[in-house]
């Protein structure tokens, strides 16, 4: 009797190692994989907010994401039931980059294409504005950088007590210091302020160039987009999405509360790509999921950038969507297509 209670003990022992043992390699264990699916299509008029803007909308323009998640082995086996489901290398996606680096980087990049759309919004409604700098942002920390102060994704706001809205300005104020001086930054992280005490190191602008005293970070500076006119200011409210590919989408919203009457004209409308400041539009990635991801929220139309037009008519052919895929070079092209429909009853 007291072996075969040994026995059971011993295999209920073995059973929940094996059991720990699985789940662990099942959902907690990385994988070198990402999987890209579906994200969502979502109004992008809570997220823009236009001074004495007309936000009164029959119909939406809507925004579309891809999600991508570092994939466990549960993700990888469940990837393989899903058709929509596209498993690739994580290195395709970050190159050299960190995990946090990449991720900087796409809040850089929404940042980027927020500002782009309103002065291509401004551009196409004739209103006079202006760039002015706003902050530097911190994109990545090199091995030899100071790590233990900044983290990718920091916004710069002030060294030594100095307001620092671009490059030339941290540039100019350091050149006074020497390396190994200690300056006191201010960052916004997470939306939080902290100080911190870091010490300039020796950083050079090429191989060969002097060294000279720097954060030991890598920076880029961000604008801010002004109306010369008063009482048309354009705000955003935008969290938790990155990359340019809102753009375009942005833009469209904009117009319509900045200009009179409803550019939806009753219409459920996606779309993605990029637009510059002239309102030229540029191709994304994973356009084939922003498809599925349109069709689900029951767009009725669908702008794509020209270069990824072929991908998406494959997809949406495939998952026998009704969604009128538009292709568009420029923002001209959507503006003229909404234009030449009916308002819808």
């Amino acid at each position: 009797m007291k072996q075969m209670r040994q026995r059971t003990g011993f295999r209920t022992t073995v059973y929940l190692f094996t059991l720990i043992v699985l789940t662990y390699v099942f959902v907690f264990m990385g994988t070198p994989y990402i999987v890209y699916q579906p994200g969502s299509a979502s109004e992008v008029a809570p997220l823009i907010k236009v001074e004495n803007g007309d936000a009164a909308e029959k119909g939406t323009f809507m925004m579309t994401t891809v999600s991508a998640s570092y994939a466990n082995v549960a993700l990888l086996v469940a990837s393989v039931f899903n058709s929509n489901a596209e498993v690739v290398p994580k290195e395709t996606r970050l190159g050299e980059k960190s995990e946090e680096e990449y991720a900087a980087v796409q809040v850089f990049n929404m940042d980027s294409s927020q500002s782009y759309a309103v002065q291509a919004a401004y551009h196409a409604a004739d209103i006079p504005y202006k760039n002015e700098p706003d902050y530097l942002f911190v994109y990545s920390v090199p091995a030899e950088g100071n790590r233990v102060q900044f983290q990718p994704g920091d916004r710069i706001i002030s060294v030594a007590g100095n307001r620092m809205p671009d490059s030339e300005a941290l540039t100019s104020l350091l050149a006074a210091k020497s390396i190994g001086d200690k300056v006191t930054v201010t960052l916004l992280r997470d939306g939080k302020k902290l100080t911190e005490e870091v010490q300039l190191i020796e950083v050079k602008d090429s191989k060969d160039a002097a060294g000279r005293p720097g954060l030991g970070v890598i920076i880029a500076a961000v604008q801010k987009v002004e109306a010369k006119e008063s009482g048309k200011k354009v705000s955003f409210t935008v969290k938790d999405v990155g990359g340019p590919s809102a753009g375009l989408m942005f833009t469209m919203e904009i117009l319509s509360q900045l200009t009179p009457g409803d550019l939806t004209k009753g219409y459920k409308v996606a779309g993605t790509g990029t637009i510059d400041p002239e309102g030229k539009v540029g191709p994304i990635g994973g356009v084939k999921h922003k498809i599925v991801a349109a069709d689900r929220e029951k767009a009725e139309i669908f702008f794509v950038p020209a270069g990824n037009y072929k991908e998406a008519k494959a997809k949406a052919d495939k998952i026998g969507t009704t969604m009128k895929l538009v292709s568009v070079s420029a923002l001209s092209d959507a503006l003229d297509y909404m234009k030449s429909l009916p308002v819808k009853p």
